[in-house]
C-alpha cells in the first residue's frame, strides 16, 4: 500500500480530516504536515505574522504510562487484544478508538520493564549522569490504526496547541520508539516516523522484512529476525528427519513472511509440506474451524504429516489452540516459532506437550521482580490500566459494585502471591528484548550529548539533541548489560542466538517450559545445534516420532518419484543387476568397478571371485590324475617293450620309432598338467607350444612307423631297393624335420605375439575367469593346423597299409588310431569355441589326453597283451605266417 493512501485512509478513520480552511500548502513540508494532521492557524494572511499558531487535529490519545523528562522516549506495546469497533455515520465525530478485551498479562510486564529500565538509567551514575528520561507508553490493542495514530502522537506531541516560529514541524517530540511487539504494528509505525529519522527499536517484531533498510532505514531490533528463526526452524525439521510436514501461519507480515522464508529454507532441505494453512485472530470463527479441520484431518483424509510448523503469534496460536481442544484430535508434534512457543499462557494446553520451539534466551534482570510488585493501591488506582489488570487478576472491582454478582476489593488482595504471567519472571526472554531496547537508547543518547563527560560530570542538558542524532549513534553502539551483548549489524539486526526449548509435563501433570538447548547462528554450518538435554516428544514418548511420505529407501534401492506428488513421495526401486546404491534415499543407482560385483543386497561391491581350473576342485582333480595316469601308462608300455626289446613283435614294429613314439606321448600327457593352474605368463606361452611340439613329435613318430610298414613291403618285390632310402638314418631326419617345423612355427608365434594371462569380464557377470588369451590367434591355428595336416597325412597313409598281407599288420592300428586322433581334434573345434570359461581348458585337456590315450592304446595295447599274456604268438614264424586272417 503507498504510504500516501494509508495515510489518508487512517486520517479519515480517525477523524482528522477538518483541516483549517484558510491553510495555505507549499511543497512537501507543508504537505507532510497536512498528513500528520497540523494545520497553521494565520490571523492575517495579508501581513507577515510574527509567530504561527499550530493546532493538531482530532483528539488525543492519553498514554498509559507516562513520566516528564529531559528527554522522552515512546513506547507502544499491545497491552490489549482488541480495538473497540467503531460504525461511522460520517455524520458527527467519531468517538475515539479505545481497546477492549482481556489484558495481555506479558504485554504488560513489557510496558513495566520499561519503566524499570528508565528509572534504573535515571539513578545511575554512569550513564547519562544529570539527564533526567522520561517516557511516553501507548496501549495499540494490537491494531494498527491504532499503532499509526500512536506513531503520529509520538511525533507530534500531545499539546492541541503550541507555538513553533513559522514551523508547525515538532517532529523528534520522542528521541526513539520502544515497540511495537507485532511486526504489522511496526511496519505501518515505520513507514510513518522513519520520515522524521525517530530511531524505532522492537523488541518482538520478527519479520525478516523489516531488514530492509531503504523501506525502514530507522528501524532497529534487539530480537533476531524470523529469517534467523525461519533457517533454524528448517534445520531442525532436517535434523530429526522429519520430511513431511504440515504448516500453520498467522495471517500477517509476520506470519506470511515468517512462513515463506520458512517454505524457501525448507525447499533447500528437502522438506515438503502437506498443507500450509493461514488465520487471523479476526477473521470468523469459520476460517478458524476450518484451519483446525484440516490439523484434525477432517478435510484431508488422506494426509499424513505428523510434525506441524506453527509460525503463528500468540494471540492467533491462543484462538487455534482454544479451538482445537474442542473437539479430539490425532497426536501432533508442534513445532513453534518463538512468539507462542515460549508463551506461559500456553502451557495448559496439555495436547500441544512435547512441543518444541525456538525462544529468546532467558535473563536475569536484578530488580525487575521488585518493580513489578510494587503496586500499592494508590499506584493502581492512579492508572485506569493497572486498575483494569487489578480488578481482572482478583475478579473483584475497586469501588463499590454495581453487579449483585461481582466482589468489592476490599484490600486482602496480595500481589505477592498472585501466579500470572505478570508476576512470572523466571524465565524472562521478551522482557530482557525491551530492557536492552531502553538501554540501546539511552546509550545512544548518552553518546550525542555526553561525549566530553566523565562518571563524575553530570552531562549538559542544555545542549538539545534531536533524534536524528540518536538515530546516527544507535547504529553504532556497542554494550554488555546483565552479561548481554547488545549491537546491531548494518541491518538493525542483532547477533541470532536462540534456545531450543520442550515442552514437558511435569510429575504432577502441568505442563513446564524446558531449555533442552541452543542454536547459534554464527556457528559453522553444521555446528549450529547443541542439545543438552533429552527431548520429550508428543504423547509424552522418547522415540523421534516419524514424519514422511514415504519411508526411506534402504542401501540398494533408489527413489522413484510418484506421479504428481512432492519430491517426497516416492517408491523404492531395487538397483538393476549391476548397480548398487550404498546410502539412504539414494536417488540413482551406480555401476561397479569393472572388477567388482553387488552383493546380494546391492549395498555394497565385492571383488568378483576369480575362477580357474585349478588342482583344488574336482575336475582339475580327475584331468591330472588321468595325465599321470597316462604318462605312467606310457611308461610302464616303454619298460614292457625294452624288456622284450629282442623279441620278435618289438623288432618287427620299429622299436626306435615306438620307443621315440611312447617318449613323446609321455610328454603328451604331462603337458595336460600345464593348462590346470592359475595361468602365469610363463605357463601360458608353455601349454600351448609344448603341446604342439610333443603332438607333432608324436604324429611324426607314427607317421614315420606308416612309412616304414609300406616301404617294408615295397622292399619285398623282386628288385627293389627301395628301403636303403628310408632306413633309420632317414626315419630320425623325417621326425626332427617335421618336428622341426612346429618349433619355428611356434617361435614365430612366441616373438611376434604370445599367449598372456588375462581376466575374461565377459563371458561371466558375476566372476572372472582367469585364462591364457592366444595372443596371435593365426599362431595358435597354425600350431593346431599343423597338426592336422600330419594327422591327416599319417591317416591317409594308414588306409592305404592296412590291408597289406601280415599277420600281425600295424598299419591297422596305426589307422584306428589315427582315426580316434582326427575325430578327437574335429570335435574339439567346435567345443572349444563354444565352451565358457574354464571349461575351454578342460575341453583342450580332454582332447590331448583322449587323442593321447587313442595313440597309445590302439598301437601299444595289442602288441602288449601279445608280449606279456599270449608269448607264443611273440615268434617271428607266427608273425610270418600269411595264412592266418
Amino acid at each position: 500500500m503507498e504510504i500516501s493512501a494509508l495515510f489518508i485512509g487512517l486520517i479519515l478513520s480517525l477523524g482528522l480530516c477538518e483541516l483549517n480552511s484558510a491553510l495555505v500548502l507549499n511543497g512537501s513540508d507543508d504537505g507532510l504536515k497536512q498528513r500528520a494532521g497540523l494545520t497553521e492557524d494565520r490571523t492575517d494572511v495579508s501581513t507577515e505574522a510574527s509567530s504561527v499558531t499550530c493546532k493538531l487535529q482530532g483528539s488525543a490519545r492519553l498514554p498509559a504510562f507516562s513520566m516528564d523528562g529531559d528527554y522522552v522516549i515512546g513506547g507502544v506495546f499491545s497491552i490489549h487484544y482488541y480495538k473497540h469497533t467503531v460504525k461511522h455515520n460520517y455524520t458527527t465525530m467519531p468517538e475515539p478508538i479505545r481497546c477492549t478485551g482481556s489484558l495481555d498479562y506479558s504485554e504488560l510486564r513489557y510496558s513495566r520493564a520499561m519503566m524499570f529500565a528508565i528509572e534504573e538509567i535515571n539513578n545511575s551514575t554512569e550513564l547519562l549522569p544529570g539527564i533526567k528520561l522520561g517516557y511516553q507508553i501507548h496501549d495499540s490493542c494490537a491494531a494498527v490504526p491504532v499503532a499509526v495514530h500512536v506513531a503520529f502522537q509520538l511525533a507530534n506531541g500531545l499539546d492541541p496547541v503550541f507555538y513553533t516560529g513559522d514551523n508547525c514541524s515538532q517532529s523528534g517530540m520522542v528521541m526513539a520508539i520502544v515497540g511495537e511487539s507485532g511486526s504489522t504494528p511496526s511496519i505501518s509505525m515505520s513507514r510513518i516516523i522513519s520520515s522524521f529519522k525517530i530511531p524505532q527499536v522492537s523488541h518482538f517484531a520478527t519479520c525478516a522484512c523489516l531488514s530492509d533498510k531503504q523501506q525502514f532505514p530507522s528501524f532497529f531490533r534487539t530480537i533476531p529476525s524470523d529469517q534467523f528463526q525461519a533457517d533454524a526452524l528448517a534445520k531442525l525439521v532436517k535434523r530429526f528427519g522429519w520430511t513431511w510436514i504440515g504448516a500453520v501461519r498467522s495471517d500477517s507480515d509476520y506470519g506470511n513472511n515468517g512462513m515463506a522464508s520458512f517454505l524457501d529454507a525448507a525447499q533447500k532441505e528437502g522438506i515438503c509440506v502437506e498443507y500450509s494453512v493461514s488465520f487471523y485472530r479476526t477473521h470468523p470463527h469459520s476460517r478458524i474451524q476450518s484451519v483446525a479441520d484440516v490439523i484434525r484431518r477432517f478435510l484431508h483424509h488422506w494426509s499424513t504429516a505428523v510434525v506441524i510448523v506453527a509460525f503463528v503469534a500468540s494471540t492467533d496460536m491462543m484462538i487455534l489452540t482454544e479451538e482445537l481442544s474442542q473437539k479430539p484430535s490425532p497426536p501432533r508434534q508442534w513445532i513453534g516459532s518463538e512468539s507462542w512457543v515460549t508463551n506461559s499462557d500456553m502451557l495448559r494446553f496439555s495436547f500441544c506437550a512435547g512441543a518444541i520451539g525456538f525462544g529468546i534466551q532467558q535473563s536475569v534482570i536484578p530488580g525487575l521482580r521488585e518493580f513489578l510488585l510494587d503496586l500499592p493501591p494508590t499506584k493502581v488506582v492512579a492508572s485506569p490500566l493497572l486498575t483494569e489488570f487489578w480488578e481482572d487478576a482478583f475478579n473483584c472491582r475497586l469501588g463499590k459494585s454495581a453487579a449483585t454478582d461481582e466482589s468489592v476489593c476490599d484490600g486482602s488482595e496480595d500481589i505477592q502471591t498472585l501466579q500470572s504471567p505478570y508476576t512470572d519472571t523466571s524465565q524472562l526472554r521478551i522482557t530482557n528484548m525491551v530492557y536492552k531496547a531502553v538501554y540501546a537508547i539511552a546509550h545512544a543518547i548518552h553518546n550525542a550529548v555526553c561525549q566530553d563527560t566523565n562518571s563524575t560530570t553530570p552531562c549538559d542538558k542544555i545542549t538539545r539533541i534531536d533524534s536524528k542524532e540518536v538515530f546516527t549513534q544507535l547504529k553504532k553502539v556497542n554494550f554488555s548489560q546483565n552479561g548481554y551483548d547488545v549491537s546491531f549489524d548494518a541491518n538493525g539486526d542483532p547477533v541470532a542466538t536462540y534456545e531450543l526449548v520442550n515442552w514437558k509435563k511435569s510429575e504432577s501433570g502441568s505442563i513446564e517450559l524446558v531449555t533442552v538447548g541452543k542454536y547459534d547462528a554464527s556457528l559453522p554450518v553444521g555446528q549450529e545445534f547443541l542439545i543438552n538435554k533429552n527431548i520429550t516428544w508428543m504423547e509424552g514418548g522418547t522415540q523421534v516420532p516419524v514424519s514422511v511420505c514415504s519411508n526411506s529407501c534402504r542401501p540398494g534401492t533408489r527413489k522413484v518419484l510418484q506421479k504428481g506428488k512432492p519430491i517426497c513421495c516416492y517408491d523404492c526401486i531395487l538397483c538393476p543387476e549391476g548397480e548398487i546404491s550404498n546410502v539412504t534415499d539414494s536417488p540413482d543407482c551406480f555401476p561397479c568397478p569393472k572388477e567388482f560385483w553387488p552383493n546380494a543386497e546391492r549395498d555394497t561391491c565385492f571383488p568378483k571371485p576369480v575362477e580357474f581350473l585349478s588342482f583344488d576342485e574336482v575336475l582339475g582333480i580327475i584331468l591330472a590324475a588321468f595325465s599321470v595316469g597316462g604318462a605312467c601308462l606310457a611308461i610302464i608300455t616303454a619298460a614292457v617293450f625294452f624288456r622284450h626289446k629282442t623279441s620278435p613283435i618289438v623288432r618287427a614294429n620299429n622299436s626306435e620309432l615306438s620307443f621315440l613314439l611312447l617318449f613323446s606321448l609321455t610328454l603328451c600327457f604331462l603337458c595336460s598338467l600345464t593348462f590346470i593352474g592359475a595361468p602365469s605368463e610363463w605357463s601360458c606361452m608353455l601349454r600351448h607350444t609344448a603341446f604342439g611340439i610333443t603332438f607333432v613329435l608324436c604324429i611324426s613318430c607314427v607317421l614315420g612307423k606308416t612309412i616304414v610298414v609300406l616301404m617294408a613291403f615295397k622292399a619285398t618285390l623282386p628288385g627293389s631297393n627301395v628301403m636303403k632310402w628310408f632306413g633309420p638314418p632317414q626315419q630320425r631326419m623325417t621326425v626332427v624335420s617335421f618336428t622341426f617345423i612346429q618349433v619355428l612355427i611356434c617361435t614365430i608365434w612366441l616373438v611376434v605375439s604370445p599367449p598372456f594371462p588375462m581376466k575374461n569380464l565377459t563371458v561371466y557377470k558375476k566372476r572372472i575367469i582367469l585364462e591364457c588369451a592366444l595372443g596371435s590367434a593365426i599362431g595358435f591355428w597354425a600350431v593346431l593346423g599343423y597338426i592336422g595336416l600330419l594327422a591327416a597325412f599319417c591317416l591317409v597313409l594308414a588306409v592305404l597299409a592296412r590291408k597289406l598281407p601280415d599277420n600281425f599288420n600295424e598299419a591297422k592300428l596305426i589307422t584306428f588310431s589315427m582315426l580316434i586322433f582326427c575325430a578327437v581334434w574335429i570335435t574339439f573345434i567346435p567345443a572349444y569355441v563354444s565352451s565358457p570359461g574354464k571349461f575351454t581348458v578342460a575341453v583342450e585337456i580332454f582332447a590331448i589326453l583322449a587323442s593321447s590315450f587313442g595313440l597309445i592304446l590302439c598301437i601299444f595295447a595289442p602288441k602288449c597283451f601279445i608280449i606279456l599274456f599270449k608269448p607264443e604268438k611273440n615268434t617271428k614264424k607266427h608273425l610270418m605266417n600269411k595264412n592266418q586272417s
